[in-house]
C-alpha cells in the first residue's frame, strides 16, 4: 500500500518535471503535439496487438487450452493503453515499453510465478478444506492437466444430458431412412 502511495505521488511531481524540460527543449507547442501524437500512435498499436492477442487466445481455447500467455499480454495491453492515454512522458515510456512483445515476455514468468504462488487453491479433500503446502496447484485449475484424484482421470469435461435408444430390439438401426 505504501508503493501505491508514493506512486501516486511521485508520478505527478516526475511528469510535471519532464513537461517543463521538455518544453525548454521545444517549446510549448511541439511539446503539447508531441503528447497528442504519442497518444494517437499508442492507441493505433495498441488495437492492432489487442486484435492479434485476441486472436491467439481464441485458437488457444479453440485447442482446450487455458491462454495464459493470451491473458497475460491482454492485461499489459490494457494497461498500456490507460499509461499511452495519460499525458505524460514517463507514462508514455512506460506504456510503450508495455506495447513490446520482448519486454512483455520478459516481465510474463517473474509476474505470472508471483502471481500463482500468491493463490492458495482450496482443495476440499485436504484437512479442513485447506491448501496442500507441498503442492498447491497438483490436481487443481493451474497443474496444466486435466487429472482430478478424486473423480480419476478424465478425458475431457463431463457432459450431463438425457439420451434415447434408437435401436429396435430386433438389432436393426432405427436411424430416419432405414
Amino acid at each position: 500500500m505504501f508503493f501505491v502511495l508514493i506512486a501516486f505521488l511521485a508520478v505527478p511531481v516526475v511528469e510535471i518535471a519532464l513537461f517543463i524540460q521538455v518544453g525548454g527543449w521545444i517549446g510549448l507547442w511541439p511539446t503539447l503535439a508531441l503528447i497528442v501524437f504519442t497518444a494517437v500512435l499508442g492507441t493505433y498499436l495498441l488495437r492492432q496487438q489487442g486484435l492479434a492477442t485476441l486472436a491467439r487466445a481464441r485458437a488457444s481455447m479453440s485447442r482446450h487450452e487455458f491462454p495464459v500467455n493470451e491473458v497475460f499480454d491482454g492485461a499489459c495491453l490494457l494497461f498500456a493503453g490507460a499509461l499511452l492515454l495519460t499525458p505524460g512522458f514517463l507514462t508514455d515510456a512506460v506504456g510503450a515499453l508495455l506495447l513490446l512483445p520482448p519486454f512483455r515476455n520478459a516481465i510474463r514468468g517473474p509476474i505470472v510465478r508471483r502471481i500463482f504462488l500468491n493463490v492458495v487453491w482450496q482443495d476440499p479433500a485436504s484437512p479442513g478444506g485447506g491448501p496442500n503446502a507441498s503442492t498447491p496447484f497438483r490436481n487443481g485449475p493451474f497443474d496444466g492437466s486435466n487429472n482430478d484424484s478424486r473423480n480419476g482421470p478424465q478425458a475431457g469435461p463431463t457432459l450431463e444430458g438425457e439420451f434415447q435408444d434408437m435401436t429396435k430390439n430386433d438389432g436393426r438401426d432405427n436411424r430416419p431412412g432405414d
